[in-house]
């Protein structure tokens, strides 16, 4: 008798964030058995399959290898589900490039040194950076009690001030990453949860 035809797994998609990238599918459920997922990828430089170190593995999801780390190429994966000799179709993504599709954090804030009429701020990227990459922090910050009208700063530096504050005051901001790259494309990540302090009194 034929094996009765294994499903394919549904809901395949790349997650990528701060360019660390994982493949997600759904279970398949089956009425006994152990169901197993393989995993394979393609680049736009070479089309053959090529094998992702998630041979026959339960988990639903599989982390991009080391090898698949430029960020400008052009990635497609494929999944199946495998119980004993039977076989689903494969399910293929649409081609993935990381330095599009990958979500940005904000950056950490590392310190915040409060005067009277400035708040000195020490950050860190959300990722290392690679050789050529041009970083720009967007920093939001306002007035507590008047806290429709905000201003924005931008900077390059992970050291900066925002100046010309009022004393005893308190004041909120927030940062989110511009990643600059080649050929003018920009990649905005996400901003930070609001911070706020006080002025100190001159």
């Amino acid at each position: 008798a034929s094996s009765p035809h294994l499903p394919a797994p549904k809901y395949v998609m790349v997650y990528s964030y701060n360019f660390h990238s994982l493949l997600r599918w759904s279970p398949v459920k089956v009425d006994r058995g152990l169901v197993l997922y393989t995993v394979h990828f393609k680049t736009g430089a070479f089309n053959l399959w090529d094998e992702m170190n998630c041979t026959r593995i339960v988990e639903t999801e599989c982390s991009f290898p080391w090898s698949l780390k430029e960020r400008r190429w052009a990635v497609v994966l494929r999944v199946r589900a495998e119980l004993g000799q039977v076989t689903s179709d494969w399910v293929e993504t649409d081609p993935f490039v990381a330095e599009r599709n990958t979500t940005i954090g904000p950056p950490k804030v590392n310190s915040v040194t409060v005067s009277s009429d400035s708040l000195l701020i020490r950050v860190t990227p959300p990722f290392r950076s690679e050789a050529g990459d041009s970083l720009q922090y967007h920093v939001f910050y306002w007035e507590n009690a008047t806290s429709t009208t905000k201003k924005e700063t931008k900077t390059s530096n992970t050291l900066f001030k925002i100046e010309n504050l009022k004393e005893l005051t308190l004041y909120c901001f927030r940062i989110q990453v511009e990643l600059m790259l080649h050929s003018d494309h920009r990649l905005l990540g996400l901003q930070s949860v609001p911070e706020c302090y006080k002025t100190e009194i001159s």
